[in-house]
């Protein structure tokens, strides 16, 4: 603190420092590499639960059967609607290689800068997501149908392009058998709904093209099963079950006032 100066017989006063300005930038960096550790934590994740090919394969076959038991379409059949364009496939595999991380990592920009608390709530669905996802992936390994030969399922990737995977034998930056639960669609529909939860036009409700758009990709592409998609929506919904703060009471408890009756004033309850 600084002292004043006074006049003769003057007792000087202290003056306070002025505070010291926090930079406004730390906090953001702060949030993007957090964002950035449980990314890498995750991918790391992955690794570490690795190299169960035969149970993958396994488990491909036993979920291309109940999907059949269930009669969902066949992923055969939306992948064959796809390579009847080369453009289109091109298309699908752009969208799943350049869109699902930077789409996300600008959601969350977007939010922190103006919309905070609802930036903390998707940041808290998206790391527990991510979390339980890798739980399901230590408990249940899944080949995508690109990589089990009996589905008949092409990798459009590998063919066409642009791909994000290597050969799965010489592959040591990612897990390709961890295919359950779809982090692509889980991630697409939570910030497709923050972003509908932070607009006010009535065009807000597009955003949800982007949850459905992936899903087509992901399906057509060789990437997922259809369960794998409908594991993740349920997961995205049991999460924000939990996430989510409560909504207060929509009525407001009457509060203790005072009135006057006759010449009198009295409390009231």
């Amino acid at each position: 603190m600084r002292i004043s100066g006074g006049g003769a017989g003057r007792t000087p006063r202290p003056v306070p420092e002025p505070p010291i300005r926090r930079s406004r930038w730390r906090p953001a960096i702060l949030e993007l590499l957090l964002v950035v550790v449980l990314f890498l934590a995750y991918k790391a994740g992955r690794q570490v639960i690795s190299g169960h090919v035969g149970e993958a394969t396994k488990n491909a076959t036993s979920v291309w059967r109940f999907e059949r038991w269930l009669h969902l379409p066949s992923e055969l059949s939306v992948q064959h609607a796809l390579l009847s364009h080369d453009w289109l496939v091109t298309a699908a595999d752009s969208y799943y290689a350049y869109v699902h991380f930077p789409a996300t990592a600008a959601v969350l920009i977007w939010l922190y800068l103006r919309r905070a608390q609802l930036y903390r709530t998707t940041r808290r669905t998206l790391a527990w997501l991510t979390a339980a996802a890798l739980v399901v992936h230590v408990w249940f390994p899944l080949a995508p149908g690109r990589l089990v030969p009996a589905t008949g399922l092409l990798d459009t990737g590998a063919v066409y392009g642009p791909s994000v995977y290597g050969p799965p034998d010489t592959d040591t930056l990612t897990n390709q058998y961890a295919a359950m639960p779809s982090l692509h669609v889980g991630w697409a529909l939570v910030v497709a709904v923050a972003l509908v939860a932070a607009g006010r036009s009535r065009w807000r409700w597009l955003w949800l093209a982007h949850p459905l758009i992936t899903l087509l990709v992901v399906v057509s592409t060789g990437n997922h099963y259809w369960l794998d998609a409908i594991v993740a929506v349920a997961m995205v919904a049991v999460t924000a079950a939990l996430v989510l703060p409560r909504r207060p009471s929509l009525v407001e408890p009457r509060r203790p006032g005072r009135m006057r009756l006759g010449g009198a004033t009295v409390d009231r309850g």
